[in-house]
């Protein structure tokens, strides 16, 4: 079964980054999925079926509401 993700939204892998971070965003979608860490701001391409395993838990991307 296929994980779908979205633009921005935030993803806890299994594994914490070097700088201790687990948090990362989606800013990139296709056969290779673009993640950036929350905490120190690293970028990794990833293929997707490898980052479907590692993946823990996901989150819906921050909403902003705009008031006018």
């Amino acid at each position: 079964m296929a994980v779908e993700f979205h633009l921005g939204e935030r993803l806890t892998l299994r594994k914490p980054h070097p700088c201790g971070g687990v948090e990362w965003r989606v800013e990139r979608l296709g056969a290779d999925v673009g993640i950036r860490c929350l905490t120190c701001g690293h970028y990794l391409l990833t293929p997707r079926r490898k980052l479907e395993r590692a993946t823990k838990s996901h989150q819906p991307p921050l909403s902003v509401e705009l008031s006018c």
